[in-house]
């Protein structure tokens, strides 16, 4: 086998065929137009606009210096399987999976999902193909921040009612972020997360607290934004 298609499987990108087939580069009035491509770039244009876990993400990155630009940072894009987005560090990209994602309030999850992927990228230098703390670090990020493991969204999966609950979602969706996207054993990737979890649990960057819902975004935006004008006056 091709030690390149090796190492990119080895990386996850078999998960999305486009990152292989040089086609991610759209641009046809018909595949905007009739296909799912259209709906996936309006539901991205209402995220970017309106959640307030992305704008948040948005203004840090921006303060960070990592100004993220929605034609350049993004791309709607078919994918394998049932992944709904991914990071892609060698580009600088994220993925949204058009065929995977149908629902306004999955957009948003899977944006800000990425997004927090994208910031740690910006502000801490991960190595995310050789390091496997450092990937875990970040999905352990992601799954706490992002509102995957919100109240709401286990309910809906029928999971509830366990002593320290969100923790354990958290560490579950990290566990399997890291094992789709790189082949190794389960030992190995729960070794990873279990090694990190504490303190990555516990880096709340830049949201400052768990935003468990819309609301708690929206007050840790405003605070982020007063922080931002403190700062500026001193």
């Amino acid at each position: 086998m091709d030690q390149n298609k090796q190492n990119e499987e080895d990386y996850g990108y078999q998960l999305f065929p486009e990152r292989n087939s040089g086609r991610f580069k759209k641009g046809s009035v018909a595949e905007s137009l009739f296909t799912f491509n259209h709906k996936c770039q309006v539901m991205l244009k209402v995220a970017l606009d309106t959640s307030p876990y992305a704008k948040l993400l948005l203004s840090a990155m921006k303060q960070s210096g990592c100004t993220v630009y929605k034609e350049r940072h993004f791309s709607c894009e078919d994918c394998d399987g049932i992944v709904s987005g991914g990071f892609d560090a060698t580009t600088s990209q994220i993925v949204l999976c058009q065929n995977n994602i149908h629902q306004q309030a999955h957009m948003n999850r899977v944006v800000t999902h990425e997004l927090i992927h994208s910031f740690d990228h910006c502000r801490a230098h991960v190595d995310w193909f050789d390091n496997f703390k450092h990937l875990a670090c970040s999905e352990i990020r992601a799954a706490n921040l992002s509102g995957d493991c919100s109240f709401s969204n286990e309910l809906s999966r029928f999971k509830f009612g366990l002593k320290q609950h969100h923790q354990e979602c958290v560490r579950d969706r990290a566990l399997r972020s890291v094992l789709a996207v790189r082949k190794v054993s389960r030992e190995e990737a729960e070794k990873a997360v279990d090694e990190v979890f504490e303190s990555c649990f516990n880096d709340h960057e830049p949201f400052g607290r768990i935003p468990h819902s819309k609301n708690d975004a929206k007050y840790a935006y405003r605070d982020f934004q007063n922080r931002d004008r403190y700062y500026a006056n001193l």
